[in-house]
């Protein structure tokens, strides 16, 4: 048992050894794990730690490069930025006010008003939205905000062609003062202002304005006037702007007022017509409204830009605003360069048939389409006003041109008289330099300014030829031109234009010519219509005119009218189009002026003479060969006796019963010669009255000529006595022309001549040849009354004998004293040509009760025959050969 113990000790101390050495083992084995684990956990924290560093390493790192790319996207999208704003607001709509000019025609729909506030090196230029696409608020500070509307218009301004942007001002708290830099834009019609109280009406008419874009000009075609001016390549109406420049009272608006507002800044942009509002509160503003609030400190921000805060520019200097303003409006007032004449002419000539009218375009209107101008039964006539230098003119050559290019002459005639000094009408007729001329044109009258006795023998002619037209209706049993022609298709009946310009000087005055053309005109007026007669009268000004006073069925006749730029009267007193028009524009209204049917037209310039001779000249070459030239009346020129066709017709005839005196050229449609005939009767003398040495030696050597042309040699006798000393070199001019065996005679050999001749007078047997006695100055011839008595039985005697005197008296006086003096008989002087004698001094020599009505002008002369004048006629003297 003991044993037992002992062992189980034993055992126990074994197992306890066994234990302990296992324990031991157990705890070193942990030992040397846990010097593992601490040595592992610390390899791991040092990695831990290595990879932290190189996380932020690599972080530090990642965020440089981000904050690089950061800043490199900013700078590229601020760069783009930049270059966009450069791009979208171009030249004037974004340079800087120090080296600003205008850039018309850049077409900038938006426009600078500052800079972005961007962490960018560069500029990106702050851009609002204006011409063609909408709007602009300002608020804030008074004096920014004032600048930033300043800037706004001044470079709406420089980025449009001069005239096509419109302003009008309200600004009731300073009267206009706000806009005062742009008042030099008021002289042409550019710049208006509403003034106090005026808000309404400009609303209304701001309305009223695109209500008429919308019906009459997009008229559904076109979403805008942008629009409408990228499809057609031409912007038909000027842009609008209206700058309401507010007291900014909340009250200030009326509930239409309002109204009209919302409506213009909904539909507005579309039609052109855009709002800058300072003052005027806008409470929700709609799309396309830019809101600018301007800070006093020069920041801004803009509806446009977001949250990006904005520098804004200075306000432009006063200088340039005042010196931009001034030179626009002086190229609005010199108006913008025409379009070719080209553009008025058809692609083929003379193709047209004028039996129901003529139809031609002027130019072209607003859309750029043509406006076609028409000549028939209705409008009949047309009435052309137009201050001078306003294109009046270059009109009329568009209008003849287009006309001339469509109809043959067959179908057109042309007859052209200019009152004005001057020659615009000679192109039309044969030169010296150019041969050729318009082959439709009739009759050219140039400086005609003093001769209105041409314009009434036009009127007379033109009256003719609508009775012969009438007769030939009546006789074919129609009433009107075209059925004339489909009834006499082999007759010559083409429509006539007869072009008056500056008519006003053909009824100037209260005498019997004006009393008479005034008469024709209705004539013409109310019954040439429908004979194919049209008038075209043009006038500087129509409203002084008193011939037409009292008139108005003959002003109701010229139903077409077309007004050029500050035309007066020729439009209804209730229509101002014309105030505003630009220089080569006009106003087309077939409707007597009636507001409603205005149609502006854009003229081409047919005054330049190398566009217009291309076309006569190839009109001219196509001319018939049976068409002669047109006469051409020149009131400036001195006609010549061998030009005359009336001279050249007389020749040597074995006898000459009725012997023709040419005195000079008659003032008439026709180149016809005045003429007396000296036939074997009582009174067939012929007295030339005056102190005009020059004319009265033009009209003596004429007659002379004239007579020595009808005889044979030795079958007339000539017998010549200058008795004035300044006549001598005419009178010797005038020997070659006479019969060698002409008598010439002077002051100490006149008795003779005279004695002779009274003693022929006195016989009982005519003289076998005629004997026809030129006298210069006859009241200087000596012999006192011994003479006076031989000369009054020469001139009362002397024509039944076939002797005739031919003289030249200094006076309408001094003939009376030759005649027998006061009480005399004066019908011995059969026919007299009146120089510088006064219309009262001829009372004697003219029958009835009164006087011709005759104020003397140089080379003009006053031709009277008792046998068969009902009135004495205005010559003028033929000049030195």
């Amino acid at each position: 048992m003991p044993e037992s113990a002992t062992q189980q000790v034993l055992d126990v101390r074994a197992g306890l050894a066994h234990a302990l050495g296992a324990a031991q083992s157990a705890l070193d084995t942990a030992r040397d794990r846990h010097l593992a684990a601490v040595e592992r956990r610390n390899r791991v924290a040092a990695a831990a730690e290595a990879q932290k560093v190189r996380l932020a390493v690599e972080r530090d790192t990642r965020l440089r490069d981000i904050d690089h790319q950061h800043h490199d996207d900013l700078a590229a999208l601020a760069g783009a930025a930049a270059d966009a704003g450069r791009r979208g607001a171009p030249g004037a709509a974004g340079a800087p006010w120090s080296s600003w000019a205008p850039t018309p025609g850049v077409g900038a729909a938006e426009v600078r008003v500052g800079r972005l506030l961007l962490p960018y090196e560069g500029e990106v230029p702050a851009l609002v939205p204006l011409l063609d696409r909408g709007h602009v608020v300002v608020r804030g500070d008074a004096a920014a905000s004032d600048e930033v509307v300043a800037g706004l218009l001044l470079r709406a301004l420089g980025t449009t062609a001069p005239g096509t942007v419109r302003l009008t001002g309200y600004d009731p708290e300073q009267l206009g003062g706000g806009l005062a830099g742009f008042a030099g834009l008021a002289t042409a019609g550019v710049l208006t202002f509403a003034g106090p109280g005026a808000l309404g009406a400009l609303l209304d008419e701001l309305v009223d304005h695109v209500r008429r874009i919308n019906e009459t000009v997009l008229a559904g075609e076109h979403p805008s006037l942008g629009a409408l001016a990228d499809a057609t390549g031409r912007r038909p109406e000027p842009w609008r702007v209206a700058v309401l420049l507010g007291g900014g009272h909340g009250d200030e608006l009326s509930r239409k007022e309002r109204g009209h507002l919302d409506r213009l800044l909904r539909t507005g942009a579309a039609c052109g017509v855009h709002l800058v509002l300072r003052g005027v509160a806008v409470p929700q503003p709609p799309a396309g409204v830019e809101v600018i609030d301007a800070a006093r400190d020069g920041t801004a921000r803009l509806s446009g830009c977001g949250d990006l805060p904005v520098r804004l520019d200075e306000g432009p200097p006063p200088a340039l605003v005042t010196a931009t303003s001034r030179r626009i409006a002086e190229q609005v007032a010199a108006g913008p360069r025409p379009v070719a004449l080209d553009t008025l002419l058809p692609d083929e000539e003379w193709r047209e048939h004028s039996a129901t009218g003529l139809s031609a375009p002027l130019g072209d209107g607003p859309h750029g389409t043509p406006v076609t101008v028409t000549l028939s039964d209705y409008p009949p006539h047309a009435l052309i006003a137009g201050p001078s230098g306003t294109g009046k003119t270059n009109l009329i050559y568009a209008w003849i041109g287009a006309l001339a290019a469509r109809y043959s002459p067959a179908e057109l005639a042309f007859y052209l008289l200019d009152f004005k000094e001057g020659v615009s009408f000679a192109r039309f007729a044969p030169g010296r330099r150019d041969p050729s001329w318009l082959p439709h044109v009739r009759l050219v009258g140039v400086n005609v300014n003093t001769d209105r006795e041409f314009g009434l023998a036009l009127l007379r002619f033109l009256g003719a030829e609508l009775r012969r037209r009438a007769d030939a209706a009546k006789r074919h049993e129609v009433t009107n031109l075209a059925e004339l022609r489909a009834e006499d298709p082999d007759g010559h009946w083409p429509r006539i234009v007869a072009v008056v310009d500056e008519f006003q000087v053909l009824l100037a005055g209260r005498d019997a010519l004006a009393a008479e053309a005034v008469d024709l005109l209705e004539d013409l007026a109310r019954r040439g219509r429908s004979q194919g007669i049209h008038l075209i009268l043009a006038s500087q000004d129509v409203s002084g005119i008193e011939a037409l006073w009292g008139r108005p069925a003959l002003v109701a006749q010229f139903s077409l009218r077309i007004a050029l730029p500050r035309a007066r009267r020729v439009l209804a007193e209730t229509n101002p189009a014309a105030d505003a028009l630009p220089r080569f524009h006009a106003v087309v209204n077939a409707d007597s002026g009636a507001l409603e049917a205005n149609r502006v037209v854009r003229v081409p310039a047919a005054g330049d003479r190398e566009q217009w001779s291309a076309l006569q000249h190839r009109l001219w070459r196509r001319r018939p060969p049976e068409l002669s030239a047109p006469r051409l009346f020149d009131g400036d020129v001195v006609p010549r006796l061998a030009d005359s066709p009336d001279f050249a017709r007389l020749a040597p005839a074995p006898t000459v019963p009725a012997p023709v005196v040419l005195l000079g050229e008659t003032i008439d449609v026709a180149a016809r010669s005045a003429r007396t005939v000296l036939r074997r009767a009582p009174g067939r003398n012929l007295a030339v009255l005056g102190t005009r040495v020059d004319e009265a030696c033009a009209v003596l050597g004429t007659a002379a000529r004239a007579l020595a042309a009808q005889y044979p040699p030795g079958a007339a006798r000539f017998s010549v006595a200058c008795l004035d000393p300044d006549a001598t070199a005419a009178v010797d001019a005038l020997r070659p022309h006479l019969p060698e065996d002409s008598g010439w005679y002077g002051p100490d050999s006149v008795g003779w001549l005279l004695d002779d001749a009274a003693e022929a007078a006195d016989a009982d047997l005519a003289a076998v040849r005629p004997h026809f006695l030129f006298l210069y100055a006859v009241d200087a011839a000596p012999g006192g009354a011994r003479t006076a008595e031989r000369l009054r039985r020469i001139l009362r005697q002397g024509p039944e004998r076939r002797i005739h005197v031919l003289g030249w008296w200094r006076g309408a006086a001094l003939l009376r004293e030759t005649l027998g003096g006061q009480g005399s008989r004066t019908d011995a002087i059969g026919a007299w040509v009146a120089l510088d004698v006064h219309g009262s001094e001829l009372a004697p020599y003219y029958p009835g009760a009164g006087a011709p009505v005759w104020y003397p002008r140089p080379w003009r002369a006053l031709h009277f025959d008792r046998s068969v004048h009902r009135g004495a006629e205005v010559i003028i003297p033929y000049g030195a050969p």
